[in-house]
């Protein structure tokens, strides 16, 4: 299927989201579509899906122009999309989700569930996508149930895929699986939209790639005429330093010891089992994992909000397991949270609210219980220029930032505060490669100033960039730390549950074993 946008425009009160733009991918062809948080992906990809009506422009498959009320329009018009966050029921099998909503059935309306079975048996073999129908979806690891999102929208005959951040819970392993099935459906036709922030992934993957930047086309352009830095900078509209620059670390003392750290999950189960790890200043600790192995939990106990069973965690001697999480930070820890919506933000407080989230209740910010208006005003002030937070003001509402410049308030309100270690998990989750690059050089910066850093992140990218060690959690486990550099394949295989048959580091030395 051909699929082209003509001069698609789309407003919401007081932004223009997207701006006269066209948009063409071609039969059997992957294009990638790339661009900044806030550059308008997400919404000319909910037009296209009939999720909005584009207040200018048409949408034209095959040459004819179509218009699309819902999302099923855009399915029965042969328009899939296989969204970052899964849309699987847990405890259906395989086949189950797949033929959700357009279930085969017989007598009395009954589910046919061999019928089913077969046909998403057949459908995955045709595709060269393998999977058991029989298989519950929480048992299977997420590889394998984005794999099942795709036969999904395959089952209800997809011509165009929309693919919006695919691999961002993925290991390399999965990341290739993937690419290797995109490139086979595409060969047998299918047509690729593939969003993604990755911009190796779009030169690796992509026939063609399309930069939006502010709403608008930036530009067209295809792997072999272009490259990172060239792409980084269409999307930002500056130059970008993609390698983040920093000098070898000169570790000191032990400022934060792990020991036999046990934590549970909300369920009750154990999600950390018996983690050993030390911290040092002057060093970064980069973590890498697939979500759902433990990480959220073990940065949670750190923050003194998760339910620790067992082991200890020393600040400088101190121990924190038993610790209000006030305490903690008040003790000099601090926290970028994985989810900064859920977790790090108040939407509706302005920026110099959210400053201030953490400090609010002490001196000088508050006096006698009465805030110091003023005084938090400064403070916004200096931190929205040293950390380059783009706001129209200090009191403008945190929920009317883009994504990355609400990153750096949280980033900027963990560094106003007297810190011994600072606690990052997915410091740079969702954001563009300019808040990225900021971010970084931050935390390097705070690294350098003799600090002790522990990074948290699924991006493997990013912990090979900062990761001083690197370890890896599968399973509630930790493997390493070990020294940088490392070797990416084997990183990649242990954070899949797989010894790796050669040596972590990339030196070529003999495969470090588990250290504190």
């Amino acid at each position: 299927m051909k699929m082209e946008m003509r001069g698609v425009t789309k407003r919401f009160p007081g932004v223009i989201a997207n701006r006269d733009v066209d948009l063409v991918v071609e039969e059997g062809e992957i294009l990638a579509l790339i661009g900044e948080n806030g550059a308008g992906k997400s919404t000319l990809m909910n037009v296209l899906y009939g999720l909005y009506d584009a207040d200018e422009g048409e949408v034209l498959l095959d040459d004819q122009p179509r218009t699309f009320n819902g999302p099923g329009d855009a399915i029965a018009a042969g328009i899939g999309m296989v969204h970052q966050h899964f849309m699987l029921v847990p405890v259906f099998t395989v086949a189950e989700n797949i033929v959700l909503g357009v279930e085969p059935t017989r007598g009395a309306g009954r589910l046919a569930v061999r019928r089913a079975e077969e046909s998403v048996r057949e459908l995955s073999d045709r595709h060269n996508l393998p999977v058991d129908p029989h298989a519950v979806i929480e048992d299977l690891p997420v590889g394998l149930q984005q794999r099942v999102e795709i036969l999904k929208a395959l089952y209800r005959d997809a011509e165009l895929l929309i693919m919006d951040e695919p691999t961002a819970v993925l290991t390399p392993q999965e990341t290739e699986e993937l690419f290797t099935a995109m490139r086979a459906l595409k060969d047998q036709g299918t047509s690729i939209i593939f969003i993604t922030h990755k911009l190796g992934e779009a030169l690796e993957v992509a026939d063609r790639i399309s930069v939006l930047r502010g709403g608008e086309i930036a530009g067209h352009t295809t792997p072999a005429e272009t490259d990172q830095d060239q792409l980084a900078a269409m999307m930002v509209g500056r130059e970008v330093d993609l390698v983040v620059d920093r000098e070898p670390a000169t570790p000191g003392e032990v400022v934060l010891a792990i020991r036999g750290l046990e934590v549970v999950n909300d369920r009750g189960q154990l999600a950390v089992k018996g983690v050993d790890l030390d911290l040092r200043a002057g060093e970064i600790v980069a973590i890498a994992g697939v979500q759902g192995n433990g990480q959220s939990e073990f940065v949670e106990a750190l923050n003194g909000v998760a339910e620790v069973t067992g082991g200890s965690i020393e600040l400088d001697g101190r121990e924190l397991v038993g610790l209000h999480p006030k305490e903690i930070l008040r003790a000099g820890v601090g926290q970028v949270q994985e989810d900064r919506y859920a977790e790090a933000m108040v939407a509706e407080f302005s920026v110099a609210e959210n400053l201030v989230l953490n400090t609010w209740d002490a001196e000088p910010y508050a006096r006698r219980g009465v805030l110091q208006s003023r005084t938090i005003d400064e403070l916004a002030r200096k931190e929205v220029e040293e950390f380059d937070i783009r706001t129209p003001s200090i009191h403008t509402d945190m929920g009317n930032l883009s994504g990355g410049n609400q990153q750096k308030v949280v980033v900027a309100r963990e560094f106003a505060r007297d810190l011994r270690v600072l606690v990052a998990a997915g410091p740079t989750r969702g954001i563009d490669v300019g808040s990225i690059e900021y971010i970084h050089e931050r935390i390097v910066a705070f690294r350098d100033a003799g600090h002790a850093v522990l990074v948290v992140s699924t991006e493997l990218d990013e912990v090979m960039a900062l990761g001083d060690r690197v370890a890896v959690m599968h399973g509630g486990t930790l493997s390493g730390p070990y020294d940088a550099p490392v070797d990416r394949d084997a990183i990649g295989l242990l954070m899949a549950g797989i010894d790796p048959d050669r040596p972590v580091t990339a030196s070529g030395s003999a495969e470090q074993p588990p250290q504190t």
